[in-house]
Protein backbone atom coordinates (compact mmCIF):
# COMPACT_ATOMS: atom_id res chain seq x y z
CA UNK A 1 0.00 0.00 0.00
CA UNK A 2 1.42 3.01 -1.28
CA UNK A 3 1.37 6.23 1.34
CA UNK A 4 1.71 9.79 -0.05
CA UNK A 5 3.79 12.24 1.89
CA UNK A 6 2.92 15.71 1.60
CA UNK A 7 5.08 17.23 4.34
CA UNK A 8 9.07 17.79 3.51
CA UNK A 9 10.71 15.23 4.82
CA UNK A 10 12.81 16.64 8.10
CA UNK A 11 14.51 12.76 9.62
CA UNK A 12 13.64 9.56 9.12
CA UNK A 13 15.29 5.83 10.95
CA UNK A 14 15.37 2.69 9.90
CA UNK A 15 13.20 0.48 11.88
CA UNK A 16 15.22 -1.95 14.18
CA UNK A 17 14.31 -5.72 14.53
CA UNK A 18 16.47 -6.05 17.52
CA UNK A 19 14.72 -2.95 19.54
CA UNK A 20 11.76 -4.54 18.86
CA UNK A 21 12.72 -8.15 20.27
CA UNK A 22 14.17 -6.14 23.34
CA UNK A 23 10.60 -4.55 23.75
CA UNK A 24 8.54 -8.38 23.27
CA UNK A 25 11.31 -10.31 25.70
CA UNK A 26 10.80 -6.99 28.72
CA UNK A 27 6.71 -7.35 28.00
CA UNK A 28 6.90 -11.33 28.56
CA UNK A 29 9.01 -10.89 31.40
CA UNK A 30 7.03 -8.80 32.96
CA UNK A 31 4.27 -10.95 32.61
CA UNK A 32 6.24 -13.56 34.19
CA UNK A 33 6.80 -11.69 36.98
CA UNK A 34 3.07 -11.08 37.62
CA UNK A 35 2.93 -14.89 38.24
CA UNK A 36 5.30 -15.02 41.12
CA UNK A 37 3.38 -15.38 44.33
CA UNK A 38 5.07 -13.14 47.21
CA UNK A 39 3.98 -13.18 50.40
CA UNK A 40 1.43 -11.16 51.88
CA UNK A 41 -0.95 -11.01 54.47
CA UNK A 42 -4.05 -12.36 52.35
CA UNK A 43 -2.24 -15.98 51.26
CA UNK A 44 -4.39 -18.92 52.15
CA UNK A 45 -2.65 -21.22 54.78
CA UNK A 46 -2.33 -24.06 53.14
CA UNK A 47 -3.41 -27.67 54.45
CA UNK A 48 0.06 -28.73 54.92
CA UNK A 49 3.13 -26.84 56.13
CA UNK A 50 6.63 -27.88 56.58
CA UNK A 51 7.83 -26.93 60.01
CA UNK A 52 10.63 -27.02 62.85
CA UNK A 53 10.71 -27.78 66.56
CA UNK A 54 13.54 -26.15 69.03
CA UNK A 55 13.97 -26.68 72.34
CA UNK A 56 14.86 -23.98 74.83
CA UNK A 57 15.77 -25.38 78.30
CA UNK A 58 16.61 -22.12 80.57
CA UNK A 59 17.66 -21.33 84.02
CA UNK A 60 14.27 -19.64 84.59
CA UNK A 61 11.89 -22.45 84.49
CA UNK A 62 11.98 -26.24 85.31
CA UNK A 63 10.05 -27.02 82.21
CA UNK A 64 11.55 -26.32 78.58
CA UNK A 65 9.74 -24.41 75.90
CA UNK A 66 9.36 -25.82 72.44
CA UNK A 67 9.14 -23.16 69.30
CA UNK A 68 7.64 -24.16 66.35
CA UNK A 69 7.92 -22.10 63.09
CA UNK A 70 6.27 -23.83 60.33
CA UNK A 71 7.33 -22.53 56.48
CA UNK A 72 5.05 -22.17 53.68
CA UNK A 73 6.66 -23.19 50.11
CA UNK A 74 6.09 -20.04 47.50
CA UNK A 75 6.33 -20.77 43.62
CA UNK A 76 6.85 -24.60 44.56
CA UNK A 77 8.93 -26.01 41.30
CA UNK A 78 9.72 -23.16 39.44
CA UNK A 79 13.21 -21.08 39.59
CA UNK A 80 11.66 -18.79 42.08
CA UNK A 81 10.75 -21.45 44.58
CA UNK A 82 11.43 -19.99 47.99
CA UNK A 83 10.40 -20.97 51.93
CA UNK A 84 9.05 -18.56 54.41
CA UNK A 85 7.80 -18.30 57.73
CA UNK A 86 4.54 -18.06 58.07
CA UNK A 87 3.51 -19.06 61.53
CA UNK A 88 5.30 -19.55 65.03
CA UNK A 89 3.94 -21.59 68.06
CA UNK A 90 5.13 -22.02 71.57
CA UNK A 91 4.29 -24.41 73.96
CA UNK A 92 5.70 -25.15 77.64
CA UNK A 93 4.16 -27.12 80.60
CA UNK A 94 4.95 -23.59 82.72
CA UNK A 95 1.66 -21.69 82.59
CA UNK A 96 3.27 -18.94 84.26
CA UNK A 97 4.07 -16.98 80.62
CA UNK A 98 1.08 -18.60 78.72
CA UNK A 99 -0.49 -15.20 78.16
CA UNK A 100 2.25 -13.18 76.85
CA UNK A 101 3.68 -15.83 74.97
CA UNK A 102 -0.02 -16.12 73.28
CA UNK A 103 0.25 -12.70 72.83
CA UNK A 104 3.63 -12.71 71.17
CA UNK A 105 2.95 -15.99 68.63
CA UNK A 106 0.06 -14.35 67.29
CA UNK A 107 2.12 -10.69 66.59
CA UNK A 108 5.01 -12.70 65.43
CA UNK A 109 2.88 -15.02 63.04
CA UNK A 110 1.24 -11.46 61.70
CA UNK A 111 4.51 -10.18 60.74
CA UNK A 112 5.27 -13.38 59.06
CA UNK A 113 2.81 -13.20 56.73
CA UNK A 114 2.96 -9.65 56.10
CA UNK A 115 5.89 -10.63 53.84
CA UNK A 116 8.39 -8.50 53.24
CA UNK A 117 11.78 -8.18 55.13
CA UNK A 118 10.69 -9.57 58.63
CA UNK A 119 14.69 -9.78 59.97
CA UNK A 120 14.12 -6.73 61.78
CA UNK A 121 12.30 -9.22 64.82
CA UNK A 122 15.65 -10.68 65.94
CA UNK A 123 17.28 -7.84 67.20
CA UNK A 124 13.98 -5.93 68.33
CA UNK A 125 13.55 -9.63 70.15
CA UNK A 126 16.98 -9.94 71.38
CA UNK A 127 17.15 -5.88 72.63
CA UNK A 128 14.60 -7.05 75.20
CA UNK A 129 16.36 -7.40 79.15
CA UNK A 130 14.52 -9.02 81.75
CA UNK A 131 14.91 -6.51 84.48
CA UNK A 132 15.58 -9.96 87.44
CA UNK A 133 18.31 -10.18 85.21
CA UNK A 134 19.86 -12.28 82.10
CA UNK A 135 21.12 -16.08 82.25
CA UNK A 136 24.22 -17.71 80.34
CA UNK A 137 23.30 -20.23 78.33
CA UNK A 138 25.33 -23.55 77.58
CA UNK A 139 28.61 -22.26 76.39
CA UNK A 140 29.02 -19.29 77.71
CA UNK A 141 26.36 -17.06 75.45
CA UNK A 142 24.52 -14.38 77.15
CA UNK A 143 20.74 -14.42 77.37
CA UNK A 144 19.43 -11.31 78.74
CA UNK A 145 15.51 -12.31 78.78
CA UNK A 146 13.35 -15.51 77.78
CA UNK A 147 11.95 -12.86 74.89
CA UNK A 148 15.53 -12.39 73.45
CA UNK A 149 16.38 -16.41 73.68
CA UNK A 150 12.97 -16.31 71.30
CA UNK A 151 14.60 -13.74 69.17
CA UNK A 152 17.63 -16.14 68.81
CA UNK A 153 15.40 -19.44 67.93
CA UNK A 154 13.70 -17.25 65.24
CA UNK A 155 17.61 -16.02 64.12
CA UNK A 156 18.66 -19.57 64.02
CA UNK A 157 15.55 -20.76 61.56
CA UNK A 158 15.89 -18.09 59.22
CA UNK A 159 19.56 -18.27 58.69
CA UNK A 160 18.69 -22.95 58.12
CA UNK A 161 16.12 -21.52 55.46
CA UNK A 162 18.59 -18.88 53.87
CA UNK A 163 17.04 -15.36 54.70
CA UNK A 164 19.68 -14.86 57.18
CA UNK A 165 23.55 -15.13 56.17
CA UNK A 166 25.73 -16.95 58.28
CA UNK A 167 28.33 -14.65 59.97
CA UNK A 168 31.16 -17.64 59.77
CA UNK A 169 34.37 -16.72 60.51
CA UNK A 170 36.89 -17.04 57.54
CA UNK A 171 40.30 -19.44 57.90
CA UNK A 172 42.70 -16.08 58.81
CA UNK A 173 40.33 -15.66 61.71
CA UNK A 174 39.80 -18.75 62.87
CA UNK A 175 43.35 -19.55 62.64
CA UNK A 176 44.14 -16.61 64.70
CA UNK A 177 41.62 -17.79 67.66
CA UNK A 178 42.88 -21.24 67.91
CA UNK A 179 46.56 -19.58 68.15
CA UNK A 180 45.32 -16.96 70.49
CA UNK A 181 43.20 -19.40 72.50
CA UNK A 182 45.61 -21.96 72.69
CA UNK A 183 48.82 -19.53 73.81
CA UNK A 184 46.02 -18.65 77.09
CA UNK A 185 45.71 -22.19 77.94
CA UNK A 186 49.46 -22.83 77.79
CA UNK A 187 49.52 -19.53 80.26
CA UNK A 188 46.65 -21.34 82.51
CA UNK A 189 47.17 -23.52 85.62
CA UNK A 190 43.81 -23.65 86.36
CA UNK A 191 40.44 -24.08 84.08
CA UNK A 192 37.63 -23.88 86.78
CA UNK A 193 34.56 -21.83 85.56
CA UNK A 194 31.23 -22.70 86.11
CA UNK A 195 30.01 -20.73 83.61
CA UNK A 196 32.62 -20.03 80.58
CA UNK A 197 31.38 -23.66 79.81
CA UNK A 198 33.84 -24.13 76.23
CA UNK A 199 36.21 -21.11 76.67
CA UNK A 200 38.96 -20.38 79.68
CA UNK A 201 38.14 -19.48 82.95
CA UNK A 202 38.22 -15.55 83.75
CA UNK A 203 36.66 -14.81 80.31
CA UNK A 204 34.79 -11.81 80.05
CA UNK A 205 31.45 -11.37 78.36
CA UNK A 206 32.00 -10.24 74.58
CA UNK A 207 29.49 -7.26 73.49
CA UNK A 208 29.56 -8.20 69.38
CA UNK A 209 28.45 -12.34 70.02
CA UNK A 210 27.24 -11.77 73.98
CA UNK A 211 29.26 -15.13 74.97
CA UNK A 212 31.71 -15.20 77.73
CA UNK A 213 35.06 -15.47 75.77
CA UNK A 214 36.45 -12.26 75.36
CA UNK A 215 40.87 -12.50 77.35
CA UNK A 216 43.35 -10.35 77.57
CA UNK A 217 45.83 -11.11 75.75
CA UNK A 218 49.25 -9.09 74.67
CA UNK A 219 47.34 -6.33 76.17
CA UNK A 220 44.63 -6.62 74.40
CA UNK A 221 40.93 -7.90 74.71
CA UNK A 222 40.28 -10.71 72.22
CA UNK A 223 36.84 -12.85 71.46
CA UNK A 224 38.04 -16.31 71.33
CA UNK A 225 34.39 -16.79 69.74
CA UNK A 226 33.61 -14.56 66.98
CA UNK A 227 37.16 -12.81 66.74
CA UNK A 228 36.40 -9.66 68.26
CA UNK A 229 39.54 -7.46 68.91
CA UNK A 230 39.56 -3.98 71.39
CA UNK A 231 43.14 -3.40 69.13
CA UNK A 232 40.72 -3.88 65.69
Amino acid sequence: MAIKIDKKIVDYAVADKTEEDKKEAAASQNEGLSNIIQMHEKLKRPDMLLGSTYKVKTPLSEHALYVTINDVILNEGTEHELRRPFEIFINSKNMDHFQWIVALTRIISAVFRKGGDITFLVEELRSVFDPRGGYFKKGGKFMPSLVAEIGDVIEHHLKSIGMLNSENLDSNQKEFIAKKRQEYDDAQTSHDNENSGDFPAGAQLCNKCNTKAMIQMDGCLTCLNCGESKCG
